[in-house]
């Protein structure tokens, strides 16, 4: 039997009244998501139009406030700021698909719109790959590393972008009509939601997170603990 450890009790509210459907905090997130997005793709033909001779940086590099950039240097620049738009932006559309998910009714639908942001991480560096591995202008060593920055950012973004829990409304409408407004309980590390603070699973657990289990699901908790949460 696990020893018991002091515990710590938080909140997951946030001063907040967490509405029912969510839709407007999600709607907020996603537009976020589609924002940040798009200037990652900026980033990435701003790179092209580099590659292509539109945006013009010679061999000597560029003086920008009183730093020279270099060609290799403005384009892992590039790729760096494409890839943290990217991962933010995924973040905040995962978040809004918890918070406010869709059916899974239409399977296609579903995994697309979850994987959103994988299909967005693959639109930001695919093409810049291709262009770089067709580049004749830029000498072998830079293109090698460009190259490889290129595709371990897109392996990167790939990975961090992926929801690997995605939740459905019709998950998330049960839970609702099974526990309402009651408290449920989460740890840092645990995947699950406890309806009993005193689960035996959580007696190693010091801090414990208790909400609703809409904060919950915001949490990316939405799998019902196999002790303590009666199993259909």
């Amino acid at each position: 039997m696990a020893k018991k450890v002091e515990r710590k009790y938080v909140s997951a509210s946030k001063g907040e009244v967490v509405s029912r459907d969510g839709k407007s905090r999600a709607s907020g997130l996603r537009i976020g998501a589609v924002i940040l997005w798009l200037l990652a793709i900026a980033c990435e033909i701003l790179a092209i139009l580099f590659l292509n001779g539109t945006f013009f940086v010679p061999e000597q590099g560029i003086e920008i406030l009183g730093f020279t950039l270099l060609p290799m240097t403005v384009l892992i620049a590039a790729i760096v700021a494409d890839l943290i738009l990217v991962i933010i932006g995924s973040q905040l559309w995962k978040k809004a698909n918890h918070i406010n998910p869709i059916s899974k009714k239409n399977k296609v639908k579903f995994f697309l719109w979850n994987q959103m942001g994988l299909i967005v991480a693959v639109i930001a560096f695919m093409p810049l790959i291709i262009f770089l591995l067709k580049d004749k202008k830029l000498d072998a060593k830079t293109r090698k590393i460009v190259t490889v920055v290129a595709a371990i950012a897109l392996v990167i973004a790939s990975l961090a972008s992926i929801d690997w829990s995605p939740v459905s409304a019709e998950e998330l409408a049960e839970a609702q009509a099974t526990y309402g407004d009651d408290n449920v309980y989460w740890t840092t590390f645990g995947k699950s939601y406890h309806i009993d603070e005193n689960c035996h699973t959580l007696n190693r657990s010091r801090t414990i997170y208790y909400g609703t289990i809409e904060e919950a699901f915001e949490a990316n908790r939405h799998d019902p603990c196999d002790f303590c949460v009666p199993q259909n």
